[in-house]
């Protein structure tokens, strides 16, 4: 069977042993990493990538003094409901992990219906922050109107009236025969929300993995518009779900051992506590999977959220250069007032 993985508004547990499993519990996307496997044949490990994961283990050592532990979970947290074994650097490098090198190096982001302004600033500023953090370079696709969706992939939610379309429609009929020959990754975003099929409420996000292709809903993100710490606000839980759910796309399982973006959650209060930034091992596993860096790869982080308003991320990532003995670039912020509908 293809596997795939859902952010989903309750939980079907599953022992089929090539699933990964999202879920969504109190208006959150959550994972649930059942069985580690190779997805697809990735680009041998050359001299070069031996020498990197020597270079990033000493990186790590250096790192884990900036970074906490994970907290105790709390009842209902994702690993109070959860066991999860997590997945070291060195188990990461002995999956054969999916990296986006090679002929598939190209991340695709697909706006799929009708946005706000200030919904389509953050989708534009998620593909950017993609790029930056994997790596990669990140084409954003001419838009696709939510016409390709016939109506027998649409409904309306029979008790809460808000329109929804089929996530799987969206995987298998609209975006994998459109899939580019040099995706590393085909991601569908819409205003619209989701739902996996019969029997379930709403889902947050879908992923084929083996077909690469991917859909998040920015629906229950926030109030964009509000102001601009709301557009912030949607900011982040966009650039959260992207990358992370883009992590999973390139094999990596979530983080058991420190506050990770990598991290599981299991209601929004919790994914929120969550840092935007990548616990050390799971550092090593993006930087030694897109050959980058990790001063490099900070210092385009930290520039971003300077100049998008995002500060206690900045400050951590100008922590993390100063920890590796770099040194900060230079950068001036810019507005990120949520722009006004016209």
């Amino acid at each position: 069977m293809e596997p795939k993985i859902n952010a989903r508004s309750k939980l079907r547990p599953s022992r089929r042993t090539l699933t990964l499993l999202l879920s969504a519990m109190a208006g959150l996307l959550i994972v649930a990493c059942l069985r580690q496997f190779p997805l697809s044949p990735s680009v041998a490990d050359s001299p070069s990538d031996r020498t990197r994961a020597k270079q990033l283990k000493v990186a790590v050592e250096k790192l884990k003094s900036i970074h906490k532990t994970i907290r105790k979970p709390k009842p209902g947290d994702w690993l109070d409901r959860h066991y999860e074994p997590g997945q070291t650097f060195a188990r990461y490098l002995n999956s054969n992990p999916v990296r986006p090198i090679g002929v598939r190096s190209i991340i695709y982001v697909q706006p799929l219906g009708a946005f706000t302004k200030s919904q389509r600033k953050s989708i534009s500023l998620a593909a950017e922050f993609m790029g930056l953090y994997f790596n990669t370079k990140v084409v954003i696709r001419k838009d696709l109107p939510l016409t390709v969706i016939p109506p027998a992939a649409r409904r309306v939610h029979p008790q809460w009236k808000v329109k929804q379309i089929l996530s799987t429609y969206v995987l298998d009929k609209v975006l994998y025969p459109r899939l580019p020959k040099d995706a590393a990754a085909y991601i569908a975003f819409t205003a619209s929300d989701l739902w996996p099929g019969a029997g379930w409420n709403f889902v947050f996000g879908q992923a084929s993995l083996r077909k690469r292709v991917g859909v998040w809903s920015v629906h229950r993100n926030g109030e964009p518009d509000k102001s601009p710490a709301d557009f912030r606000l949607f900011l982040l839980r966009t650039l959260k779900t992207a990358t992370h759910e883009t992590g999973h796309m390139f094999t990596m399982l979530h983080c058991t051992a420190y506050e990770c973006n990598m991290c599981g959650s299991n209601h929004r209060q919790e994914s929120d506590s969550r840092p935007i930034a990548l616990g050390p091992e799971c550092m090593a596993k993006v930087c030694w999977a897109g050959r980058i860096d990790p001063i490099k790869r900070f210092s385009g982080l930290y520039t971003f959220c300077v100049k998008t308003g995002l500060k206690p991320q900045a400050a951590f990532y100008a922590k993390s250069i100063e920890t590796l003995g770099g040194k900060l670039p230079t950068t001036q912020p810019v507005s990120t007032s949520a722009p006004q509908n016209r």
